[in-house]
């Protein structure tokens, strides 16, 4: 049996290749709403397996709001109940029936989150689903014995949320450990920033830059760039991080384990923001007016890096990166990313350019904010077509002398598997060549974002080992 990953050893210096594939995107039973941890995560796996993809990437596996965006969670630590199958009480029940000291052990010695998640959840519901901020002042500011009158009324309602994260957990350790067994590297994803609208911000509001109506004065985005031309406001609160350094950042390292007991390796989405963030005043429209305030990153890492000597985190480093955020990443050995979709601009130095590449790094055909690789290659000019097939050119008689169409996005794929990065990942949708239609996320818009799914039948064998002979071919075998 292979080695499973860990924290000491999780691949960066082996050549491999991987798929990007969120949870609730995997094929659903007719009676779920979408994909969950039922038999079609552990076939997914078995697929993988057959393809010779090494690492699964999936995005932040917490509890989202109401437009299902992973990256804006009701909890920085609670997984999503979506993911739970139809029918999980009955598999709960049997799984301990006559006997329930596993679940009795997890509430005698909880999670330090679970009580205020629970709470939080529970009261979320009795107010209509509205955010905490617009609750009767008593609950928004955590009066203890209305809290304990709540608890008192809700108890079966907050036990059930209890067994919900139990039992998630508990599939999900099943499902990690069946990775690893076929050496498969879980890749997880953690946004720097979490949602004012949770149960971390409720529970823990002075670590947060907050006004005494505990309403945020500054909130989080991104200036103008590729993906928007007035910025992406995304209204997070920011930290005090002044605050979270007296207790020598508790809260983070809490956060930071948490994550990487369910995963092999965590990619920090807007690394930079470690470095420093984009500050806009709260009554902003857009994240078109602000400013880059400090924060203490070395510091952070360093503080982590004592606890976890071989940190196996991975720097989103798109957009503006300046030199300060690269010595920042060069500083702990932390693997980068680059996007092939990013590199055909022309321009000198772009990080992005196939001969631009390092082997420290993650290399992506794109990623879920992207359009898919078929449907970027089809919105452009055809001078700039153009441009993309001749950078793409010796692909073609590799893709042809192991019997692959040349056509996109395979010869992307074949120049990201044959690139110098030891890691090599692409979105499902463009392992199965798949169009706009299909496309995850487009940022800065609301509407048709993380809903796309596999269909029943799309994982085929021969497309398993049409992928495998690429992997084998380029030497990430």
């Amino acid at each position: 049996m292979p080695n499973p990953p860990t924290s000491k050893n999780f691949g960066y210096k082996q050549r491999q290749a991987g798929v990007v594939l969120h949870i609730t995107s995997l094929p659903q039973e007719s009676s779920q709403t979408a994909g969950c941890l039922d038999q079609n995560a552990w076939r997914f796996i078995d697929w993988m397996e057959r393809a010779q993809l090494k690492i699964w990437q999936m995005l932040p596996l917490n509890a989202p709001h109401d437009d299902l965006s992973p990256y804006s969670a009701l909890s920085a630590f609670a997984m999503n109940p979506r993911f739970l199958p139809a029918g999980w009480k009955l598999d709960f029940e049997k799984e301990f029936e006559g006997s329930t000291d596993a679940f009795e052990t997890y509430l005698n010695s909880p999670p330090h989150w679970l009580e205020d998640f629970a709470l939080f959840m529970a009261l979320r519901e009795h107010f209509d689903h509205r955010a905490w901020n617009e609750w009767p002042e008593a609950y928004k500011y955590r009066d203890s014995s209305a809290l304990e009158v709540f608890k008192a009324a809700h108890q079966i309602q907050l036990l059930e949320i209890k067994q919900q994260q139990f039992w998630l957990s508990h599939l999900w350790q099943a499902l990690k450990t069946y990775a690893n067994q076929k050496a498969i590297t879980l890749f997880g994803d953690m946004p720097i920033f979490i949602a004012y609208d949770s149960a971390d911000v409720w529970a823990n509001s002075e670590n947060f830059k907050l006004d005494q109506s505990l309403n945020p004065t500054v909130v989080a985005g991104v200036p103008p760039d590729y993906f928007s031309e007035t910025g992406q406001r995304w209204g997070n609160p920011h930290y005090d991080w002044e605050k979270m350094e007296k207790d020598n950042f508790s809260w983070w390292h809490l956060r930071i384990e948490h994550a990487l007991s369910q995963l092999d390796v965590l990619r920090i989405d807007h690394f930079r923001g470690l470095e420093a963030s984009w500050e806009i005043q709260a009554d902003e429209e857009t994240a078109m007016n602000g400013v880059w305030e400090k924060v203490p990153g070395e510091r952070l890492l360093q503080s982590l890096q004592q606890s976890m000597p071989n940190m196996p985190l991975v720097a989103e480093d798109l957009g503006i990166i300046t030199p300060e955020v690269v010595a920042l990443k060069e500083a702990f050995d932390l693997p980068g990313m680059a996007v092939l979709q990013f590199g055909f601009n022309g321009l000198p130095d772009n990080p992005h350019a196939l001969d631009e590449q390092v082997e420290n790094s993650v290399v992506y055909s794109g990623t879920h904010d992207n359009d898919t690789t078929m449907g970027w290659f089809e919105s452009l000019e055809p001078g700039a077509q153009n441009w993309v097939w001749s950078q793409l050119e010796s692909t073609h008689k590799e893709l042809e002398q192991v019997g692959v169409d040349v056509q996109m996005p395979w010869p992307l794929i074949m120049a990201g598997l044959k690139s110098v990065p030891n890691w090599f990942i692409a979105p499902m949708q463009d392992w199965l060549a798949l169009g706009t239609e299909s496309r995850m996320n487009t940022p800065g818009t609301i509407e048709n974002n993380w809903s796309w799914q596999l269909q029943e039948g799309q994982l085929t064998e021969e497309l398993a080992d049409k992928i495998a002979t690429l992997i084998q071919s380029t030497g990430r075998s």
